[in-house]
C-alpha cells in the first residue's frame, strides 16, 4: 500500500516561505538540499510524518502561475477559532470562518489563507472526516 509522504510547491523566497509555514503551522525545516540550480527544503512538524517540500529554483524571479488546476493544501486543527485569531494576530490575513452543511448537518468548519506565493491553504476544524 502506498503512503503519502510529501507535496511540493515552488516558491520564490525560501526565507519568507519558511517563516510563513513556521508561524502558521509550526512547520520546521527537516532537511535542506542545495543544488546548482535549485534548493529543496522539507518542512514538517511533530503532528505527522507528511512533509511540505519547497522547491526554490535559483533562476526564477517572476511569480509562479498556479494555473487553473491547483486547488489548495488542507490542514486540520483542534481549535479553529483560536488558530484563526492567532493567525490574524500574526498578520497572516486569514479569510473569515465559514461553515459547510450537508443534509442539515455540519460537514466542515474552515477558513482559507494564502502563503507568500499565493498558494491557498484550507484550515479545518477537526470534525467528522477531517481529522
Amino acid at each position: 500500500m502506498a503512503k503519502a509522504i510529501h507535496t511540493m510547491i515552488r516558491v520564490l523566497d525560501e526565507g519568507r516561505s519558511v517563516d510563513f509555514y513556521g508561524k502558521a503551522f509550526g512547520l520546521d525545516v527537516a532537511d535542506r538540499f542545495a543544488f546548482d540550480d535549485f534548493t529543496l527544503v522539507y518542512l514538517r512538524n511533530p503532528e505527522a510524518d507528511f512533509e511540505l517540500e519547497l522547491t526554490v529554483n535559483h533562476a526564477q524571479s517572476d511569480p509562479y502561475s498556479h494555473g487553473d488546476g491547483y486547488g489548495h493544501l488542507a490542514v486540520a486543527v483542534e481549535d479553529l477559532e483560536a488558530e484563526h485569531g492567532r493567525m490574524r494576530g500574526l498578520g497572516l490575513n486569514p479569510n473569515d470562518i465559514k461553515e459547510f452543511h450537508r443534509d442539515g448537518a455540519l460537514m466542515a468548519k474552515f477558513f482559507f489563507l494564502q502563503d507568500p506565493d499565493g498558494y491557498k491553504i484550507e484550515v479545518l476544524q477537526k470534525h467528522g472526516r477531517y481529522r
